[in-house]
């Protein structure tokens, strides 16, 4: 698993921290890390080898998890900094859920090298936003996606 430095995941609200692409909570999921790079969102994570499609390439499944996780990180990422804060600054991030999802796989996705998702945040509404998203393995673009994601509700989960 990847020890990234802190992202955003890192500031989610204990309730909503058990994602298993990017939850810190759960030990057996990604827990996928994204931070700012300069005005865009970057995440890096490298498959283990269970994560294959077929010798040599990684499950499009994962792919679209990362892009997936991505999104809605880059949401509270940005959200998070229109609020006036940063990673660190001791306030808790915003959560987001995702509305829709849709990936294009470009090239198939060597397994063995680490993956870098890279993100671009489009506001529509104060609790809508839009991410694109390219996935690299290396230089080699693999996949493009794009996530709406959505502010979690505070009462979300509550009538459980």
């Amino acid at each position: 698993m990847e020890k990234a430095i802190k992202g955003i995941q890192d500031l989610y609200p204990e309730d909503f921290a058990w994602c298993y692409g990017c939850g810190r909570l759960n030990e057996k999921g990604h827990q996928f890390k994204t931070n700012w790079d300069g005005d865009q969102t970057v995440t890096i994570y490298t498959p283990k080898p269970e994560h294959i499609a077929i010798p040599g390439f990684v499950y499009g499944g994962l792919i679209a998890s990362f892009i997936d996780c991505h999104g809605t990180g880059s949401a509270a990422l940005a959200l998070h900094k229109k609020h006036g804060h940063e990673i660190g600054d001791g306030a808790e991030a915003p959560r987001f859920v995702t509305a829709s999802l849709n990936v294009a796989f470009i090239k198939p996705t060597p397994l063995g090298v680490p993956l870098k998702a890279v993100g671009t945040v489009h506001e529509i509404h104060p609790k809508k936003w839009k991410v694109t998203t390219e996935v690299y393995a290396e230089t080699l673009l693999c996949a493009k996606g794009e996530v709406t994601a959505v502010v979690v509700p505070k009462t979300f989960g509550k009538n459980r």
